[in-house]
């Protein structure tokens, strides 16, 4: 099976995209200045002590300075068990320049609360640099797993050094705890380095930048290659990849074509089905997925598919066929919470029993742990999935701004992307400008959201995308064409972008 990851950075974000040949399982999405304060750690400078509240007060480049406790405790790694070497009180003076983590984002008129205790979290184990501390998942259950686990961890760790076993290491071997471990001790003294020659107030490590999250939970099992289309997010991949020695940076490669990365590899069409209500099945059947305010519901039809046997068989094919989709779909929208499967009714309870097998099975495969509930007569099925980041959907969707906000329209950023992909197409096809005709409205908000500034600056430099606005236009109605003429005539209401 051809495993490939897909990384790009456009229209203000960041794109992460996993696909099995050639099927997208897993679509990631970070908006660039939604910074998660939480994990990173900054070079600071003590600039008060306060002895009657044992605390210090720390100038990390934030807004307000951030307060850090001088008895440390571990008590942010509370839902594990464990035990540690104890803690003394921190001996700081003024103007002392440490690395400090945040552990609490500021908050009102708070400022971040940090730790000196630095730690670095794996897919299957926390590293603890400066901690002497071994502990453990209440999750893992199994006493001579979590006997051997403590075990393997105590003897990868080095002196004043600790490590916790993550609930997912309980289906890890030897062989991954000390890959992990190789790899967070180096991503540990890759901060060192940068914290040399950092100035007070910057950020040595981001715990949850994109390439990051993915490369610490995600990458591994197999990968074939990994497509990059973005400089500075390939250098970044690069970097990652040596440090992990079942990676390597052999399977990372540069995209430079001409056309979308998305396009060129044929994810496009699946990426903008990604907001669709309606999913296709292979068969022919259907799957409708709508989303509540405490669930989502998934509603399965036969469509198209009318079976060559009897009715019973025909309803069956088609719920096997949906139980695999419903766990891709959920995979790829990222669906947390209660989900409710609305499956065709089947009289054979074999049948019913076999479906909800074939779903348990098709949700092992996601990293993100579910459990599901055995189907009833009414042929319904609950489960529950832990949601591991935003609802995909939410980063193409947004409230309908014409019907009380009870609906969603097309967002902003998946328009962005689709007039990208299509401007790209021309520049691609020899054409040195480009001409888009669209609604006023979405013209308004492509202008104010600045989403193609990077590529006017950059790859488009020596283009010209001129914008075309019309009031009876639908908000999502937009053409894009090419032309070379050495004069074009416009009307007087058109911009050319940036």
């Amino acid at each position: 099976m051809r495993k490939e990851w897909f990384f790009d950075c456009f229209c203000g974000a960041q794109i992460a995209v996993y696909a099995e040949d050639g099927k997208i399982v897993e679509a990631d999405f970070e908006q660039k200045g939604a910074d998660e304060l939480t994990g990173n750690i900054y070079k600071g400078r003590v600039c008060n002590i306060v002895p009657g509240m044992q605390a210090a007060f720390v100038t990390c480049g934030l807004e307000r300075n951030c307060y850090l406790p001088l008895t440390e405790d571990m008590s942010r790694f509370a839902t594990y068990d464990g035990t540690d070497g104890g803690h003394g009180q921190l001996s700081l003076r003024e103007g002392d320049e440490i690395l400090v983590q945040i552990v609490k984002p500021p908050r009102g008129n708070k400022g971040a609360k940090v730790t000196c205790d630095l730690s670095f979290v794996g897919k299957n184990l926390i590293y603890l640099p400066k901690t002497d501390f071994l502990g453990i998942s209440r999750k893992i259950t199994d006493e001579v797993t979590r006997a051997n686990l403590l075990l393997e961890a105590d003897k990868l760790r080095g002196k004043g050094e600790g490590f916790i076993v993550r609930t997912a290491a309980e289906h890890a071997d030897k062989r991954q705890l000390k890959i992990e471990t190789e790899y967070l001790k180096r991503v540990w003294r890759s901060v060192r380095q940068a914290a040399a020659n950092a100035s007070v107030g910057e950020a040595v490590f981001r715990e949850f930048d994109l390439p990051f999250k993915v490369m610490r939970d995600s990458l591994g099992g197999g990968v074939t290659r990994i497509h990059v289309a973005d400089r500075a997010i390939y250098e970044k991949v690069v970097s990652l990849a040596r440090m992990r020695p079942d990676l390597g940076e052999r399977k990372v490669e540069f995209y430079t074509g001409e056309t979308s990365m998305f396009r060129a590899f044929g994810l496009a069409d699946q990426l903008s089905a990604l907001p669709s209500r309606t999913v296709p099945l292979d068969n022919g059947g259907y799957l409708v997925i709508d989303r509540a305010e405490a669930m989502t519901v998934i509603d399965v039809n036969t469509g198209k598919y009318v079976g060559d046997n009897d009715l019973e068989s025909t309803v069956f094919e088609t719920n096997l066929v949906a139980a695999r989709e419903i766990a891709r779909q959920v995979r790829l929208r990222n669906v947390g919470g209660l989900v409710a499967v609305d499956f065709i009714d089947m009289v054979d309870e074999q049948h019913r029993l076999a479906v909800n097998a074939a779903l348990e099975e098709a949700l092992s495969a996601d990293r993100a742990k579910s459990r599901v509930h055995p189907m009833g007569d009414l042929c319904v099925t609950l489960f529950t999935r832990k949601r591991t980041s935003a609802d995909a959907t939410d980063f193409f969707l947004k409230p309908c701004p014409h019907c009380t906000r009870q609906g969603y329209v097309l967002s902003d950023m998946y328009m962005a992307l689709r007039l990208r992909g299509d401007i790209m197409d021309r520049f691609a096809n020899g054409y040195n400008a480009v001409v888009v005709e669209l609604s006023r409205e979405l013209m308004k908000n492509t202008l104010a959201g600045r989403f193609f500034s990077e590529d006017v600056r950059g790859a488009w430099k020596e283009k010209r995308v001129y914008l075309v606005p019309h009031s009876d236009w639908h908000e999502e109605t937009y053409t894009v064409r090419g032309d070379n003429a050495p004069v074009l005539t416009l009307p007087d209401d058109a911009q050319i972008l940036y």
